[in-house]
This record gives C-alpha cells, sequence and structure tokens, in this order.
C-alpha cells in the first residue's frame, strides 16, 4: 500500500485547492466581463446626459462617435452632440495618468466656443475620504470646470493653488486635483487643435 507523507499529502490539497479557487475566479470573471462592461456604458450614457442638456441635441449622441488618439497616446472616445445636423458640444474620454494611486478616467463636455460644460469622473482608485471627492457624489469641487475654456492668458490659471493657479486642492490630497486640472486643461487644448465633427463614426472600429 502507497504511504503519502502527511506534509507532501498536506501539500497536494493546497495545491488542488489554489487550482480550484483559481478556476472559480477566472470563470466568474468571464461570466461577469461582459455585464460589467455594459453596467460601465450605462454610466457613461448616463454621465453624458448629465453634462450636455437633452434640449441642446436631437442626434444619437452615444452612436455620433470616433476614437482619437489622446495626448498620452491612449485610444479614447469623441462623443459628439449635434442638432438638426450642426455641431453643438463633444463629450471625450479623458485620461490623467498620474493620479495619488494611478489613472483616473474622466468624461470632458466642450461646447462649439471650447468652453466646458462639465466635467465628471468616471473610474479611479484615490483614497477613500481624500481623493474621492473628485467624484461628484462625494463633492461638488468637480464643477468648478463648467464654464470655463484655456487661452493664452490664462494658462497659468490652470494649476492648484499649492502652484499657484486658481483651482482649489484638497486637505490632504494635492496630487489627485493636480492630476484631474492637468488632464482637463491637457484635454481642453487637444480638443482645440483637432476637427472632431469632420470624421466619420469610428466607435465600431475602436482598437
Amino acid at each position: 500500500m502507497l504511504n503519502i507523507h502527511p506534509i507532501s499529502k498536506t501539500s497536494f490539497i493546497l495545491a488542488a485547492f489554489a487550482l480550484v479557487t483559481t478556476g472559480l475566479v477566472a470563470l466568474t470573471h468571464l461570466l461577469t466581463k461582459d455585464t460589467i462592461a455594459q453596467a460601465q456604458e450605462n454610466a457613461i450614457q448616463q454621465t453624458i446626459n448629465q453634462l450636455v442638456p437633452a434640449d441642446m441635441y436631437n442626434n444619437a449622441i452615444a452612436q455620433d462617435c470616433i476614437v482619437k488618439q489622446d495626448v498620452n497616446g491612449e485610444n479614447i472616445r469623441v462623443f459628439r452632440a449635434r442638432f438638426d445636423d450642426q455641431p453643438v458640444a463633444v463629450v471625450l474620454e479623458s485620461i490623467a495618468p498620474n493620479g495619488y494611486n494611478g489613472r483616473i478616467d474622466l468624461l470632458v463636455a466642450i461646447d462649439t466656443e471650447q468652453k466646458i460644460l462639465g466635467v465628471r469622473t468616471v473610474k479611479h482608485t484615490e483614497t477613500p475620504g481624500l481623493g474621492d471627492k473628485i467624484e461628484i457624489k462625494k463633492s461638488n469641487w468637480i464643477t468648478y470646470f463648467a464654464g470655463l475654456s484655456v487661452t493664452e492668458d490664462n494658462q497659468k490659471n490652470w494649476a492648484v493653488r499649492n502652484d499657484g493657479g486658481m483651482f482649489d486642492a484638497f486637505t490632504g490630497a494635492t496630487i489627485t486635483p493636480r492630476a484631474v486640472v492637468g488632464a482637463v486643461k491637457n484635454t481642453l487644448v487637444w480638443a482645440q487643435e483637432q476637427n472632431l465633427f469632420a470624421q466619420g463614426q469610428t466607435c465600431g472600429e475602436k482598437q
């Protein structure tokens, strides 16, 4: 009769348990990733509706969409609002790569006069109670961008007050608002240099 050493038997059980657990996690991810992705898309659509008033456009803004490379070389989507085929506004995915805990995903709505209609945080991993004040449900800080634009004369103002700018930082958390301000400014400057309404719809071809 085969005699299995107790330590070997325990190691085998632990290895089998780890294998089964890993398999279950992978299966759960596989089964839920489409649901999670759809939920994220629904949240983006709801946020677009918050940023661009419904009476400003009459096209299907979520479908009138193009893919571009941003200043970081990342593929982003640009949603375009039109009224009777005339350009009204764009809502751009904006990425702040340098948050305190990493990447911060934003949506930035800009009208045809290059003024911000609004900004919202879509996804982040900033510290709860500190950096998460970039969320509209935690603070109204993100609403300060509405109505602003970037010009040659006000570029220096596009910084947090600690850096000589006009934006408040959070107590104990300067890195997060600094990253968001920088991303929004970069998005505005980038959008001014693009002809975002000339390109045909390409979101179905996102790379």
